[in-house]
């Protein structure tokens, strides 16, 4: 939970920060850091470390094996931690609030930003933690093409190029196409605007027609990107009175993707789907699909 993430923060010296990071440094090449190596990257007396390492081993930030040699793994609690604590270095954020999402890839908490040079009021922002890798690493790489030539990557890895790879195709949309603006972006985590509205698969929505045709029209800016979503659903996409923005972009492709047909029309269908069990709506999905691709061609 992020909530105990930030109880804990406050308790964490110059020193526990350094190990966590040699830790997320050594699991670069080891699945389980040897004392050795983390005495080498922290510069840490030894007795010094091996009381840290059993205090942050209590509040669960570090894991440690016997077999076949002594060594540590940080895990989820303590990626925040760096994050979070990168984050505040850097003025990004000065306060962390509730969790408002949890999935399985993901979690989202409300944070504040402070206004630049001290003007202006704070402003409510939300941050993205990347959770890829937490539950099957074979199943991750499995259904992400930025993995598959990968031999060996570790959780860590697999969180913070998902979050790097959300990152650059955000900074990549906005603001001609309507997603969220990105603040900051450090290891698995990113810091952005809230979104406007609602989830579509919250709202009941007086004009279905007009909201899927503007979900459309963003599609259309998306693909002359060079872009498809390729995991569009009610699920991530956010209605407003003015419009609609778009969310969750770690499994993007690009056009030129050997699936990128079969992935456009199955963000279509999707979104139609559920628009026409909902509502009734219908709409000739080949008609859209060229439509997509002819903005492109424009």
């Amino acid at each position: 939970m992020i909530g105990d993430v930030i109880k804990v923060f406050r308790e964490l010296d110059s020193k526990d920060l350094r190990i966590l990071q040699g830790i997320e440094v050594g699991m670069k090449h080891y699945e389980w850091v040897p004392v050795d190596e983390l005495l080498k990257i922290t510069k840490i007396p030894f007795s010094t470390l091996e009381y840290k390492l059993r205090l942050l081993k209590k509040k669960n930030l570090v894991v440690m094996t016997n077999a076949p040699y002594e060594g540590y793994q940080i895990y989820f609690d303590a990626y925040d931690t760096l994050a979070v604590n990168t984050f505040v270095k850097r003025g990004t954020i000065s306060a962390i609030g509730d969790e408002i999402g949890v999935g399985k890839e993901s979690v989202v908490v409300e944070a504040i930003k402070e206004p630049e040079l001290g003007l202006g009021e704070p402003q409510g922002v939300i941050i993205k933690f990347h959770r890829e890798g937490r539950t099957s690493f074979k199943s991750v790489k499995r259904v992400r093409s930025h993995l598959e030539d990968k031999e060996h990557f570790s959780w860590i890895y697999a969180a913070r190029l998902a979050a790097k790879r959300e990152a650059d195709v955000m900074n990549r949309l906005y603001p001609d196409v309507s997603v969220p603006r990105l603040i900051d972006n450090n290891r698995h985590a990113l810091v952005m605007e809230i979104a406007e509205g609602d989830l579509l698969y919250r709202t009941k929505l007086e004009d279905p027609g007009w909201f899927f045709d503007r979900i459309m029209e963003q599609l259309k800016k998306i693909y002359a990107k060079g872009i498809i979503h390729s995991d569009l659903s009610a699920y991530n996409v956010f209605v407003y009175d003015g419009g609609v923005q778009i969310i969750d972009w770690p499994q993007y492709v690009e056009i030129n993707h050997p699936h990128a047909d079969e992935l456009l029309e199955r963000d279509v269908r999707n979104l139609l789907k559920y628009f026409k069990r909902k509502y009734g709506l219908d709409r000739d999905v080949p008609a859209i699909l060229e439509e997509i691709k002819a903005f492109d061609e424009s």
